[in-house]
């Protein structure tokens, strides 16, 4: 899979990527996923935002964005998400996987992540890749599952 650093001319298909890739979350959740109440504008002046496209190219079609926020002692994957059409393909393991290799390259050790913990298939598909439920934060309109794992 190749993977190419996003500029602000991707902010339009990023923008719209996210809503088609967190439209389910959104029936299950009953709320609006966090990541799309964000300001992407934002996001891309202060995130590492990371394309992929159909067959390992780019394109015009892109099909994951992954959104990475490095701290001095942690990676935080802020997301993760892949277009209905490239989802159940492996796709979001690679970009998982390429998370983790960037926390490697700037000498990270810890990775975290967030999630609905409603959505019990996700909490389960990052267990599977050995993040753990840390701790669960009650907010006004949902719970939060964040995620840790070791590198």
């Amino acid at each position: 899979m190749k993977l190419r650093r996003a500029t602000s001319v991707d902010l339009t298909a990023v923008v719209a990527l996210q809503q088609l890739a967190y439209a389910r979350n959104r029936v299950l959740l009953g709320v609006e996923p966090l990541p799309l109440l964000a300001d992407y504008a934002e996001i891309f002046r202060t995130m590492e935002i990371w394309l992929a496209g159909a067959r390992g190219g780019l394109g015009d079609t892109i099909e994951g964005v992954l959104i990475l926020e490095p701290h001095a002692d942690h990676m935080l994957i802020w997301s993760v998400s892949t277009a209905p059409e490239a989802q159940s393909k492996g796709l979001g393991r690679e970009l998982l996987a390429a998370a983790e290799t960037r926390a490697r390259e700037l000498r990270l050790t810890k990775m975290r992540l967030y999630t609905g913990a409603i959505l019990e298939h996700l909490v389960d598909w990052y267990g599977r890749h050995g993040y753990t439920v840390e701790r669960i934060e009650q907010m006004p309109d949902r719970q939060v599952a964040h995620m840790v794992k070791s590198l």
